[in-house]
């Protein structure tokens, strides 16, 4: 509706919208007899005012019905706490949004997250492979086989573990030959060390790989470990030890020739050694695994910082030199 248009036009008189508002609304409380003394005509008096009426109610039409939407925040808010909390009810999400200053209902929440896909808290979805990783890092440890080719294209295998907690490798072995003695002797030799843990181990991963055969995952059982097989053709449920294979490739193994399985186990050896002790880890804040903390004191300005080369100078470690 626009009220711009309002007017006499055949007359030539043009009234603004207060003018007209105000006299569609007196002409409701004089008497029709008293009509006359407008400068306009009853019809067009009686025209205004259905106008005015209509102009009211569409304005009124745009309001939606019903309680207004919740702010952009709050949702966001609830739909986090939802995916976080995966075992909160929406009785239980409104009364943490109580603790937080904020009123919500509880239907306002079951509706919220179900337009979003989340259902109730018990078939909001189960423990996903990177939470179950996350919960229980601590005593988790993975491990996997990689092979390298050396310059007279024989194949070797290489079995690892990683702590995924602290990140710190452990070199079992290298073979030509990765038959189930070999493996399961492997296995013993890797368990001897768990006795000396402050925290000792609960889980063991690895592929469906034929190499992890029977005996293999015994030795762990005897220790109380659980064997957890990863799906098949998913790297990712072994995400961490895969990506350490890729590290010591890229930084190690890309760049050097291998001769013999003496030569591999020198260089994993020493790398293993680089990578636990000093090389800065993301997931560590940028500690090394075997790094309890940073240095208490600031380096001085007059302080000589020297370089160690590992493998040839292909790996570099610096250190502050004795005064």
């Amino acid at each position: 509706m626009n009220w711009a248009s309002f007017g006499d036009r055949a007359s030539g008189q043009v009234f603004d919208l207060p003018d007209r508002a105000f006299l569609a609304a007196a002409a409701r409380r004089l008497p029709r007899t008293g009509w006359e003394r407008f400068f306009v005509s009853p019809k067009k008096l009686l025209r205004w005012h259905r106008e005015l009426v209509g102009f009211k109610w569409a304005r009124y039409g745009k309001r939606r019905p019903g309680r207004p939407p919740l702010q952009a925040e709050v949702q966001e808010l609830i739909l986090r706490l939802a995916r976080e909390n995966p075992r909160w009810g929406y009785k239980r999400i409104q009364g943490e949004l109580l603790k937080l200053g904020i009123n919500v209902s509880a239907t306002a929440i079951r509706k919220l997250l179900s337009r979003r896909g989340l259902g109730p808290a018990p078939r909001r979805g189960g423990t996903t492979w990177r939470q179950f990783l996350a919960q229980q890092a601590s005593s988790m440890v993975a491990c996997d086989f990689f092979t390298i080719e050396t310059v007279w294209l024989k194949r070797i295998y290489v079995l690892v573990f990683i702590e995924l907690a602290t990140r710190r490798v452990h070199l079992a072995g290298c073979t030509t030959n990765p038959d189930g003695t070999w493996v399961t002797q492997q296995a013993r030799n890797f368990t001897f060390d768990l006795d000396e843990r402050a925290q000792q181990l609960r889980f063991l991963i690895h592929d469906r790989d034929a190499k992890f055969c029977g005996p293999f995952d015994e030795v762990f059982a005897s220790e109380g470990l659980q064997v957890i097989r990863t799906p098949v053709r998913a790297p990712r449920a072994n995400a961490i030890c895969e990506r350490w294979i890729r590290t010591v490739r890229t930084e190690c193994l890309d760049w050097l020739l291998i001769f013999s399985r003496r030569h591999l186990e020198r260089v994993l050896k020493i790398y293993v050694r680089h990578y636990n002790r000093q090389r800065p880890h993301r997931a560590l804040q940028l500690r090394a695994p075997e790094q309890q903390e940073f240095a208490s004191t600031p380096l001085s300005v007059d302080a000589t910082v020297r370089r160690r080369d590992r493998l040839g100078g292909l790996l570099h470690e610096y250190y502050e030199a004795a005064a």
